[in-house]
């Protein structure tokens, strides 16, 4: 292997402060209690959908400001769903309302920067691969991986979305190498295991959170276990 691709959201970075503290101080304003650990499983549920969103002919950076209200209140009716609350979507908007307004950002997992170094050591080439309408280059300064990664490709810039094919092809060109010289590490088994799949790199399934389940491919839960893929 010659090159290594990530996804970002949940895979290098997460929210900060994290998800399940913002979920429960927007929920509390409406009386629902939630816990942590169905606050994970809800957000499986509620990306799986978004990633099912985005392998449709009209992916999330196409939708109206409506249609955009109207999909973000059904994430969060899924992410509630998987806390064991069942709430409808009238009210389950207005939550959302409340988790935009909180101050949070998206921050790198803890052990992300120093596997990068070691995996750059090997000489893999690293990029990420992500469905957000940012320009790359911009994402990778905001999140302190300019220079550490070698490229980052957005939707932004190819005007796709994982599983689209056109992503990983992207990628792969910016790498300069085969599909078979290449590994995905992402947490959607949708856009990221089976997309990378189609076009011929391995796919590697990150499962942070332990919510995934099964699936037919390696499954890894930090970045030390990703390095463990390479070898000592």
């Amino acid at each position: 292997m010659r090159a290594v691709f990530f996804d970002l959201f949940n895979t290098l970075a997460r929210f900060w402060p994290p998800r399940d503290q913002v979920q429960a101080e927007a929920c509390k304003e409406f009386g629902i209690a939630v816990a942590s650990a169905g606050i994970d499983l809800g957000y499986a549920l509620a990306d799986a959908h978004m990633t099912q969103q985005n392998a449709s002919t009209t992916p999330l950076r196409t939708l109206t400001q409506e249609q955009t209200r109207a999909f973000f209140a059904r994430y969060e009716q899924l992410i509630l769903k998987g806390a064991g609350a069942e709430v409808d979507l009238a009210l389950a908007e207005r939550i959302w309302e409340r988790v935009r307004q909180a101050r949070y950002n998206l921050a790198l997992f803890d052990d992300v920067l120093p596997a990068m170094a070691r995996l750059k050591q090997r000489k893999l080439t690293l990029g990420v691969i992500s469905n957000i309408n940012r320009p790359g280059a911009a994402l990778a300064q905001e999140l302190g991986l300019d220079g550490v990664v070698h490229f980052v490709v957005t939707s932004h810039e190819t005007r796709a979305e994982k599983p689209d094919p056109a992503m990983f092809r992207a990628a792969l060109a910016r790498a300069g190498v085969s599909p078979g010289e290449a590994v995905h590490v992402g947490d959607q088994i949708a856009s990221d295991v089976e997309g990378a799949r189609a076009v011929g790199i391995q796919p590697v399934l990150m499962d942070r959170y332990r919510t995934s389940g099964a699936a037919d491919c390696p499954i890894v839960h930090t970045m030390q276990e990703v390095e463990g893929l390479f070898g000592h």
